[in-house]
């Protein structure tokens, strides 16, 4: 299977023109057997009650029969199971989108090849990491000087279903693929017991969705920015994109201004809009500019926040930290699992906490941020000796035993695990 995906991945690339004509042979025992290993075994269920390990009792007759109803066109995926999580540190839940387990897997070998450099999430080998480090560079370049830090409000509930049938028939006319990628976009959604149609929109939660939205925005933004966007900017012009969240960078105020404006205008002919209580234009605050209609500040992007920093020599910087609201979050959901299992048994509880520790620091370990780490850390270390001398009405610490307890069960230490200045996936795109 990933022979032949790697040739549809070098034809793609060779042809980048061409339309495949002919997919459908690729889903077979195989493909269905390799997805089926790809599962994660802990994701919750959707509203066909399936788990990974029940599927697995009878894989090989669950996969034929799959086959079957794929053959005679009778595979219509099921609804998404809509479920609604709280948000820490807020009232608010937001949407979760659980499909069923036959709802859909699937490859993005065709489009990987089409897509850009400066598109980086859900793709391979391509991370967070690396989408930060190309931004840093494009940040700290001297002509560098205004962001367009734009949301697109609700946009995996308002991609239109002809838009995006239109991009996938670009590359693929095969109908037998085609027919599914429709069957998926119109499956519709489960909610409390209750099914609604979905005339727009892609259902989150599934394998195929990330790849779908990919492929929407590589047409309305990406292939945009960079072929007509760039070319008519006399100033220099980058755009970083993981997923939906996307930064724009200028040279010039007046084109980041006029950029905004045509921003508003292409999204509205796909169905999509600005938010635009969380849209803005920043001014790095490089250079003095009286005649300034943009804000001075920061900006936030894949939990960080981007300041500027000026140094002892002048120049001014761009750094980054954790940003309050992910900080919180993140603080919040610690603090809350600790209250809710400070009886179990000290090993185990120990052991899940430095690996949700870990888990944090590793992500949000960058360079520059050790202070914020250190800070998370300190802040969880209180609250855990707190939570243990709650275990029972007589208190088990004060701080010298605590520390003696820490020797034993020891936190991760504040640390750089992500180089922010040794470039990864993107280095073409900047250098």
């Amino acid at each position: 299977m990933e022979t032949k995906l790697a040739r549809i991945a070098e034809v793609a690339r060779a042809k980048p023109k061409d339309q495949f004509t002919s997919l459908a042979h690729l889903i077979n025992a195989e493909m269905i057997r390799t997805c089926h290993k790809q599962m994660d075994k802990n994701k919750a269920v959707g509203i066909d009650g399936m788990s990974k390990e029940e599927y697995e009792v009878n894989l090989e007759e669950n996969i034929k029969d799959l086959i079957a109803r794929m053959k005679r066109q009778a595979y219509k995926p099921q609804s998404v199971k809509r479920v609604y999580i709280p948000k820490p540190g807020t009232d608010k839940k937001r949407p979760l989108g659980l499909p069923a387990y036959e709802g859909g897997g699937g490859g993005g070998a065709i489009y990987e090849q089409d897509f850009l450099e400066c598109s980086f999430g859900f793709r391979p080998q391509r991370s967070c990491h690396d989408a930060l480090k190309v931004l840093n560079v494009i940040v700290n370049k001297p002509e560098i000087n205004y962001i367009v830090d734009a949301d697109i409000r609700g946009f995996f509930d308002h991609v239109d279903h002809e838009w995006m049938m239109k991009f996938i028939k670009h590359r693929i006319a095969d109908p037998n693929i085609q027919r599914l990628i429709s069957r998926f976009l119109k499956a519709g959604i489960m909610e409390v017991g209750i099914s609604h149609a979905t005339p727009e929109g892609v259902p989150q939660g599934g394998p195929v969705s990330p790849i779908l939205a990919n492929i929407y925005l590589h047409y309305v933004l990406d292939l945009w920015f960079e072929k007509r966007i760039r070319r008519q900017c006399k100033g220099t012009s980058y755009m970083v994109r993981y997923a939906d969240d996307t930064v724009f960078c200028f040279q010039y105020e007046k084109e980041a201004m006029e950029f905004y404006q045509q921003l508003i205008v292409r999204l509205k002919e796909f169905n999509l809009e600005i938010a635009d209580e969380k849209t803005k234009i920043i001014n790095l605050g490089k250079k003095k500019d009286d005649d300034n209609d943009s804000d001075t500040g920061s900006f936030d992007f894949l939990g960080f926040t981007h300041y500027a920093c000026k140094m002892n020599n002048g120049q001014t910087i761009i750094k980054r930290k954790t940003s309050k609201k992910k900080y919180k979050a993140s603080l919040l959901r610690v603090k809350e699992w600790l209250r809710d299992n400070r009886h179990a048994p000290i090993k185990e509880l120990m052991k899940t906490l430095k690996t949700k520790l870990q888990g944090n620091c590793r992500y949000y370990g960058v360079t520059g941020n050790t202070r914020a780490i250190s800070n998370f850390i300190y802040e969880i270390r209180r609250c855990l000796y707190k939570w243990l001398n709650r275990r029972s009405q007589r208190k088990s610490f004060d701080w010298r035993r605590f520390s003696l307890f820490l020797n034993k069960y020891p936190l991760p230490k504040a640390q750089v695990y992500v180089n922010i200045f040794q470039l990864g996936a993107g280095k073409s795109y900047v250098m």
